[in-house]
């Protein structure tokens, strides 16, 4: 979603934005993808005894290490077709992996396919300026000895934790196999869900104090806008449970039994990271009624006093009405004191009507 289009929404809160930019509802159609020059290839080699990092020019060095005897991670960002059918082809990845690799709004999902274990999920960034959701779509392939992890953005990404933890060799990590980096790829990527949650808790506090105090359009176009970024994050949390527990269903020889713990954990959060996607969604819905509950009490409170104003009024118009009228005889009509009684009356009248109200508690 471009920067700008959110600004102009909170700017103009009823030119909404549309449904299919959000979502992207339709993945059968081809990705529109601009390809970069250059994919960043990061290699990460290590074993109990020792790590090698190296950032690699082409794909094609990578293909040294498939029967590494340490444990490899290769890390691509920036995903161009032809480093990716190259890598997929020596690799053994299928087609319909590499396909969904470079695709673009796919469900997040998982497969094992040709001895290899396969997860695509979205990775999930809260921008501070635009104040909305955004999503990087991660692919992850899992080996006998090899992790390989597609990223469509070079610029950022939720594993620095990792490559730090590589560094020690005390570390979980290190000590493990493949299946243990798998497993740490994808608890990052769910660990942010939840840093990303709570930005959005923030600004739905923040809203809901706004529409306490000041209710108004602006307030509504928000209320909209962050229905959106639920939908959003909904639609990018809530597969991740089914993806994980697919792992631990597959039964897959690459996932050792010591491992599915971790595992289990992750489907915990995630579980958890689900439901609490859906209550920020009720609370959504019961921010909407507020704000609808808001602005019919201040209508509410502008018909009372339109009303009571109305009421006041009657006596002096039915007075004035009277003697108007064109008759000949009309009483006090040539009196002296005739004028100051009926205003008198006009006055009077509308004040006992004050009190009467205020006995009655009307308002």
């Amino acid at each position: 979603m471009k920067k700008r289009n959110y600004i102009d929404y909170i700017l103009n809160p009823f030119e909404l934005l549309s449904t299919k930019k959000v979502l992207h509802v339709n993945p059968t159609v081809p990705a529109n993808r601009v390809e970069p020059e250059r994919s960043k290839i990061c290699l990460n080699e290590y074993s109990p005894y020792g790590v090698f990092t190296k950032e690699l020019n082409s794909v094609d060095e990578c293909f040294s290490y498939l029967h590494s005897p340490g444990i490899t991670w290769i890390n691509i960002d920036g995903l161009r077709k032809q480093d990716v059918e190259t890598i997929g082809l020596h690799y053994g990845i299928h087609q319909l992996i590499t396909e969904d690799i470079l695709s673009v709004g796919q469900r997040p999902k998982m497969d094992d396919i040709n001895g290899l274990l396969f997860c695509m999920l979205n990775m999930l960034y809260f921008n501070e300026q635009t104040f909305s959701v955004e999503t990087e779509q991660v692919s992850i392939v899992l080996g006998k000895n090899f992790v390989i992890s597609f990223q469509e953005d070079a610029t950022r990404d939720v594993f620095d934790p990792l490559r730090d933890k590589l560094k020690f060799a005390a570390s979980k990590v290190r000590q493990n196999g493949a299946d243990f980096l798998f497993y740490s790829l994808i608890d990052l990527i769910v660990d942010k869900y939840f840093v990303v949650m709570e930005k959005l808790g923030e600004k739905i506090e923040e809203l809901e104090e706004d529409i306490i105090r000041n209710a108004n359009t602006r307030s509504l176009g928000k209320i909209n806008m962050l229905r959106k970024e639920m939908i959003l994050l909904k639609r990018s949390v809530a597969p991740v449970r089914e993806l994980v527990n697919g792992i631990l269903r597959s039964e897959s020889e690459l996932i050792e039994e010591r491992t599915e713990k971790y595992f289990k954990d992750v489907y915990d959060h995630i579980v958890q990271a689900n439901d609490l996607a859906e209550n920020y969604r009720d609370m959504m819905m019961n921010l909407q009624d507020l704000y609808l509950n808001n602005s019919n009490l201040k209508l509410n409170e502008v018909m009372k006093v339109m009303a009571i104003v109305t009421c006041l009024l009657a006596p002096a118009t039915v007075i004035g009405g009277i003697f108007g009228m064109n008759f000949d005889r009309i009483p006090l009509l040539h009196n002296q004191w005739g004028f100051f009684i009926s205003v008198a009356l006009m006055l009077l009248i509308p004040v006992g009507m004050i009190i009467n109200f205020k006995k009655r508690g009307w308002f």
